[in-house]
């Protein structure tokens, strides 16, 4: 008989309890992991400026990038792909080259009071004067031939979308610039530009378009 109970002793296979506790913490930790890297897993795609977006520029889909970022609470502020309607948005405020595309910076196109004047400065341009800068629109009227009144600011804060220096030997003309002006200010201007008024553009210091 106590050959046998020796025989069942060593047959049988005893679980240390401590191991058993061991690999439940194991199991519990490994979980726990997984469910904090899921919730921290908010990442989304967004819409990215793919070139500098000046206000006026129609937008869509197709010529904007996507990405998928995480931005938590922020991620609100932002436009995704199924965000943009099919005829596309109009930028109202300027997006940097590679910059997350903001709720904030786009318009329906019908709501957009934007519109898009050229003028020829009479003078060469402040180096400050590039696309997306603010520029203040100075205007004089001739009284007589080479005489002007005092100048006025016509259109402050308007926003360059665009600057072409004029070229060839004979050109006359100073840098052209393409502006984006509210509309009430349209008519006032291109009034300015139909008499032959002197017109400069000088940086809007410390201006913002809200």
């Amino acid at each position: 008989m106590a050959v046998r109970s020796a025989r069942r002793e060593r047959g049988s296979t005893r679980v240390d309890p401590r191991l058993l506790i061991g690999l439940a913490l194991v199991a519990g930790s490994s979980l726990g992991i997984w469910a904090l890297v899921e919730a921290l897993d908010d990442t989304r795609e967004v819409l990215v400026a793919p070139a500098t977006l000046t206000p006026g520029t129609r937008v869509e889909a197709a010529s904007l990038r996507v990405e998928s970022v995480r931005l938590g609470a922020l991620a609100d502020g932002y436009l995704a792909p199924d965000d943009l309607p099919e005829g596309g948005l109009v930028v109202v405020r300027t997006v940097q080259a590679g910059e997350l595309l903001p709720a904030a910076s786009v318009a329906d196109r019908e709501r957009a009071d934007l519109a898009v004047v050229v003028v020829t400065s009479s003078r060469p341009l402040p180096g400050e004067v590039a696309p997306g800068a603010l520029v203040d629109v100075w205007t004089a009227a001739e009284v007589e031939r080479g005489a002007f009144e005092p100048p006025v600011v016509l259109v402050p804060g308007a926003e360059v979308a665009a600057v072409a220096e004029s070229d060839g030997m004979m050109s006359t003309g100073g840098p052209t610039v393409e502006l984006l002006i509210p509309r009430e200010k349209t008519a006032a201007l291109l009034e300015a530009l139909a008499a032959g008024d002197a017109v400069d553009l000088v940086p809007a210091t410390g201006a913002v378009r809200d």
